[in-house]
């Protein structure tokens, strides 16, 4: 028997909501699918693609995912993953930086036996490349064969890929696909063009506020058969409020019903129906906030909802973020990194490739201080709080 904790679309480093403390969250999230993995003694952790939400991710954004695929390597758990579309480059990945540093195991068209298992790979296939697809899986002698891959696949509803397809086209006959980028868990069983099991992870935190259903990973059990099991994963409070207008009523309605919702540090979703008066957004949102709310949003349904989304800045934006660096407390080595992203200092096509070459050298100079906070910025934080506050320390 062979057990597969079976994970994906952890999108570290979404700040969503601009709110520095929900890209905490995805990491937080990610942290609790290894502390899982060890304690269950899981044989291996499939990752289905988009680690990162970005494909530049910020340097505090890679220090965090080291920190937990470390976790899993010092507990013998290994991490295999494909690239998503999310943080997929021109050419060499960040997933390759972490297989060159033995935390992790880019799977691809070789199998990587765990157990009973042979394991195949298959990063995300933009539409215009999947009719020239060559389908070069080499053969293995497992018992079981699974391919980990990422995309929107048929017969899913919202589908654009048919996973019959994959399956006919594959010499290696697969009894699973386990796969990334729906972040709502689905799983069928086919038969045609042999029995196969489909299965989407989900994502581990809520990307958007359409995610209603609790965030988790499946465990998939490979023994007679295939099993998966879905487990779920605390994550921060998402309150949806709807609100129908009659009427005459107006702000005064909305900040009635949230205040019959418990929103503390909550994300509160406001949905405005119906008829009633103007609603004022920002009035609400700042309701939400002063209910102890970490970020309330209005979607007035009635009409320009996606007005409620802006947030807006009439600051100098190279002065805004200017100080914020200068609050972060980051070291010389992290502020010569920010500075060749922000900055612009080699051309943006190279950025990436720059920016991973910069954090090779560091790691490779084996200096355990090379990324602790600057004692001047730290000092000018002591004290303070806020759930924007960020340094170095945090992601070590």
């Amino acid at each position: 028997m062979t057990r597969i904790l079976h994970t994906g679309d952890t999108h570290l480093g979404y700040r969503q909501y601009h709110r520095q403390a929900r890209r905490a969250d995805f990491l937080d999230a990610f942290d609790r699918v290894a502390t899982d993995a060890i304690e269950d003694g899981v044989d291996a952790v499939v990752h289905a693609g988009d680690l990162f939400h970005d494909r530049q991710p910020a340097l505090a954004d890679i220090m965090g995912a080291m920190q937990v695929l470390g976790r899993l390597d010092d507990a013998g758990v290994p991490f295999l993953a494909i690239v998503g579309n999310h943080e997929a480059k021109r050419d060499r990945q960040w997933l390759d930086l972490f297989e060159s540093m033995g935390l992790a195991t880019r799977l691809g068209a070789e199998p990587v036996t765990v157990g009973d298992v042979d394991l195949y790979g298959l990063d995300f296939v933009p539409r215009s490349q999947r009719d020239g697809l060559e389908y070069a899986f080499d053969s293995g002698d497992a018992e079981h064969v699974a391919l980990v891959t990422h995309g929107l696949f048929a017969p899913f509803d919202h589908g654009d890929w048919d996973a019959r397809e994959v399956l006919a086209e594959s010499a290696v006959e697969f009894d699973a696909m386990l796969l990334g980028d729906d972040h709502d868990p689905k799983t069928k069983r086919i038969e045609d063009p042999h029995e196969a099991w489909l299965t989407y992870c989900g994502s581990t935190e809520r990307a958007s506020a359409a995610e209603r259903e609790e965030r988790g990973y499946n465990l998939v059990v490979f023994d007679d058969g295939v099993d998966v099991r879905r487990r779920g994963l605390p994550s921060r409070e998402f309150v949806f409020v709807a609100v129908e207008l009659g009427e005459g009523e107006g702000t005064e309605r909305v900040r009635q019903r949230i205040d019959q919702y418990d929103v503390e540090d909550a994300v509160v979703i406001v949905e405005i129906t119906g008829e009633g008066g103007e609603v004022l957004p920002a009035n609400v949102e700042e309701f939400g906030e002063d209910r102890g709310a970490l970020v309330t949003r209005v979607n007035d349904r009635r009409e320009r909802a996606e007005e409620s989304e802006l947030d807006v800045s009439f600051a100098d934006p190279d002065d805004a973020v200017a100080e914020r660096i200068g609050e972060m407390g980051l070291s010389a080595a992290a502020r010569d990194l920010d500075e060749t992203i922000r900055a612009s200092k080699v051309a943006d096509s190279n950025v990436a490739d720059a920016v991973e070459r910069g954090v090779e050298t560091l790691l490779d100079e084996e200096d355990p201080g090379v990324f602790d906070p600057a004692e001047d910025s730290a000092a000018e934080t002591e004290g303070e709080s806020g759930e924007d506050q960020v340094t170095m320390e945090d992601y070590l």
